[in-house]
């Protein structure tokens, strides 16, 4: 048996010829990347590869040949990412259509929220706007989409996920449905309320209405009042609202301190969400392809087959390029049984060399991209 110093002194041996060979191979590269780039052809080369990998793994003994397709498939796509690197150094850069402003422009422009007055979407809307912006507001998000499609607002506010609860949904799929894109986020403290009409007690309540994620983010507490009803509503101020229209002192709504306020509501209990942190991240939408000079947020979605390390492929594409993925979703389609399209932010700027060249990749190897925004 060799000695284990003598065994790695040869692996170490073996691995400086593997890093020459490496640096010989992406000098290829590049002389294909600037051949390619003469001739206008598209990087990627599905049937090349296909075929590179079958004779590759037959020349590998049958144990190995698993974990040569594997090397080689990982050479050859770093291969084509820095080709999309070079493309890109040679001013073939993916035009998104974006255009860049200093600020967002926010005189004379309407914004829509859902739910009605004291709703959460109207506290994150005064908290990013300012107090003195009024907006209006609908009954749906899709209806806050609409309103952007048919010029009747500039920007809606749309939450996108809760801290405590996780995301909502629809909102991802919206944001595909329609041609609106993000231009600003903001992050607002959320603490629940149980509000009740002036003479009602913590007693007397039976039934308890607010949306389903406050209902969810309020569990701990609604648990130890398993005989109550919980009825889910559109909105938590809409919940709060209907207290008031029906005058029964054994209803309550899930709701906030400020709605308590706008309604004329008693506030039975406050803080009962079960988290301390709970905070739920809003998107402002707009119709415009804006984004601001010094955004450092981009999110994207994207599809990809429906086949064994297709998302990797994918997700590499950010790890090659030095950029930091801070949040990935999937979303069911709707078209297609138990497949999925998948939602990532990244921190960067469209204008950053690393954002283009994963992008680039994307545009090439994904089935369908689209840059949601950048802000």
């Amino acid at each position: 048996m060799k000695d284990l110093k003598k065994i790695r002194e040869e692996i170490d041996e073996i691995d400086s010829r593997i890093v020459s060979l490496y640096e010989k191979r992406m000098q290829c590269t590049t002389e294909v990347a600037e051949y390619k780039i003469s001739v206008g052809k598209q990087v990627l080369d599905k049937q090349r590869e296909r075929e590179k990998l079958k004779r590759v793994s037959e020349q590998a003994k049958e144990e190995n040949r698993y974990g040569v397709e594997e090397l080689f498939a990982q050479i050859m796509a770093m291969s084509r990412k820095r080709q999309y690197q070079l493309l890109r150094q040679q001013g073939q850069t993916q035009e998104l259509g974006f255009r860049i402003v200093d600020s967002l422009p926010f005189s004379s422009r309407k914004i829509v929220y859902q739910g009605t007055e004291g709703a959460y979407s109207q506290l994150a809307m005064k908290a990013y706007f300012g107090d003195d912006i009024e907006g209006c507001h609908v009954d749906t998000w899709r209806a806050a989409m609409e309103a952007i499609r048919h010029g009747e607002a500039d920007y809606a506010v749309l939450p996108i996920e809760n801290s405590s609860a996780g995301i909502v949904g629809e909102n991802f799929d919206l944001m595909l449905e329609y041609d609106n894109y993000i231009v600003a986020e903001k992050t607002i403290r959320i603490e629940h309320a149980l509000l009740g009409l002036m003479d009602a007690k913590l007693s007397d309540i039976k039934t308890v209405y607010s949306h389903p994620q406050a209902l969810m983010q309020s569990v701990d507490f609604l648990n130890e009042h398993e005989s109550w009803e919980r009825i889910p509503v559109k909105n938590t101020a809409v919940a709060a609202k209907q207290i008031v229209a029906e005058q029964k002192k054994d209803q309550a709504a899930i709701a906030s301190e400020v709605a308590a306020d706008i309604y004329g509501l008693k506030i039975l209990k406050k803080n009962i969400n079960y988290s301390d942190e709970n905070s739920t991240r809003f998107i402002i939408v707009g119709g415009e392809k804006i984004r601001l000079k010094g955004a450092d947020k981009v999110s994207i979605c994207f599809e990809v087959s429906h086949e064994s390390g297709s998302l990797y492929r994918m997700l590499s594409h950010f790890m090659f390029n030095n950029l930091n993925m801070v949040k990935i979703e999937s979303r069911p389609m709707k078209d297609k049984s138990f497949e999925y399209r998948f939602f990532v932010d990244l921190e960067g700027n469209l204008s950053d060399g690393g954002v283009q060249n994963a992008l680039k990749g994307l545009s090439e190897e994904a089935l369908y991209v689209k840059v949601l925004g950048n802000y």
